[in-house]
């Protein structure tokens, strides 16, 4: 038989591509889930569980936390990316690793297909395709939600014919989770006006008196929190779950999809907000004017082209080199003030913080330059508005 490797989430629509793969297609199904941080350790095995149960030859768990850090989140946190200024690209950066990890394990057990169960009018489809194709060009992809256009009730049934009754009961909002966020789509967010209840959010508000914690970066990277260091993954993790707990990082993101249509989706991610926003505020105090908008006309750029699934496009690599070169003198802590729903940044405390310089305090006494100096640079530095202005007296 040949086979066919399928990226397996345990859900309807992965379930249905195990057995049709396996009855309609007469193929060797072998199964893979890739756990970006949405996944707990009994979950895992749950899901392992499941694959077998539904005919899967072999089944592999592949957590790949660390390899996301340092080929994305690391990234991610240096250009300070937040797509259209709102979303951190929670799920659509996941993507794009899980499919690399689903290619790997093709190759290595000889596969001759692999499938995926996205449908044909999101985002997650080009992602996956486009890594499989550039990858594996040799392996076909069977995508058979997207191909035979099925609705949920059609699955269900389909499964049923082949004696699998789990409870497929549809939940009122469709949760993806990761390390660096999770995504909540529902009814709300199929409109233009409607927000998203309290209860659509998986973290709810647990705590109500303020909290100040303090981020330890080192080189641009979260490398402690309060002082104790750990890796930054765990410190994502352990940042998570504490500012989870006063309800911080909610949104909705509107944005552009690959295919041309706008989409709306809520999300909750309280620790990559904060991480951001503080490690951007410690730029503005470590790195020259220069370096921040150049930084932020290419991150703009990285984020855009991960997101699309343009992340094995070399000039990805290029920017990388880039944001990593920016990131010598981003060392410091970073002063948060966590409340309910919503943070503060104090401030900071860096040996690289421009406004300890011996030059002058801004606003107040200058110290190395005289009142002629200023002078001489004001009228030199009006000159082109004065130009400009006697050549085109007319006009006014």
């Amino acid at each position: 038989m040949e086979k066919v490797v399928v990226a397996y989430s345990g859900g309807l629509d992965t379930s249905y591509c195990v057995k049709y793969l396996i009855h309609e297609k007469g193929l060797e199904v072998h199964t893979i889930l890739v756990n970006t941080g949405g996944f707990s350790e009994e979950e895992l095995i749950q899901t392992e569980k499941r694959a077998y149960e539904l005919g899967s030859s072999s089944h592999i768990n592949k957590t790949i936390l660390n390899e996301f850090y340092q080929k994305a989140i690391k990234y991610l946190i240096f250009g300070n990316v937040l797509k259209n200024n709102t979303y951190p690209l929670s799920v659509s950066a996941e993507r794009i690793f899980q499919a690399i990890e689903v290619i790997n394990y093709a190759k290595k057990v000889g596969a001759k297909y692999i499938a995926h169960g996205s449908t044909g009018a999101g985002n997650d489809q080009i992602r996956f395709d486009v890594i499989f194709q550039t990858l594996a060009p040799e392996i076909e992809i069977i995508t058979p939600i997207r191909d035979l256009k099925l609705s949920r009730q059609e699955e269900v049934e389909f499964l049923k014919k082949h004696e699998v009754d789990y409870s497929w009961e549809k939940a009122q909002y469709s949760i993806n989770k990761g390390i660096w966020g999770t995504s909540v789509g529902g009814k709300e967010t199929l409109t233009s006006n409607n927000s998203l209840p309290e209860d659509a959010y998986p973290s709810q508000l647990k705590k109500k008196k303020e909290e100040t914690i303090i981020l330890n970066f080192e080189k641009g990277e979260l490398v402690g929190l309060d002082g104790i260091k750990d890796s930054p993954v765990k410190n994502i993790q352990k940042l998570e779950e504490l500012a989870s707990a006063f309800a911080i990082g909610r949104d909705i993101h509107v944005g552009d999809t690959i295919i041309g249509i706008k989409g709306r989706v809520g999300f909750e991610a309280a620790a990559p907000l904060v991480i951001i926003k503080a490690h951007h505020l410690l730029e503005k105090h470590v790195l020259t004017k220069w370096q921040q908008y150049w930084k932020e006309q290419l991150a703009n750029w990285y984020g855009m082209l991960l997101h699309e699934g343009n992340y094995l496009d070399p000039v990805m690599r290029n920017i990388e080199v880039f944001l990593d070169d920016s990131q010598k003198s981003v060392t410091g802590d970073v002063i948060v003030n966590l409340k309910p729903y919503h943070f503060t940044l104090e401030g900071i405390e860096s040996e690289f913080d421009m406004m300890k310089s011996d030059f002058g305090q801004y606003g107040e006494m200058n110290n190395s330059w005289t009142s002629d100096d200023a002078k001489g640079f004001i009228k030199i530095y009006g000159n082109a508005n004065k130009i400009y202005h006697n050549v085109n007296s007319s006009e006014s």
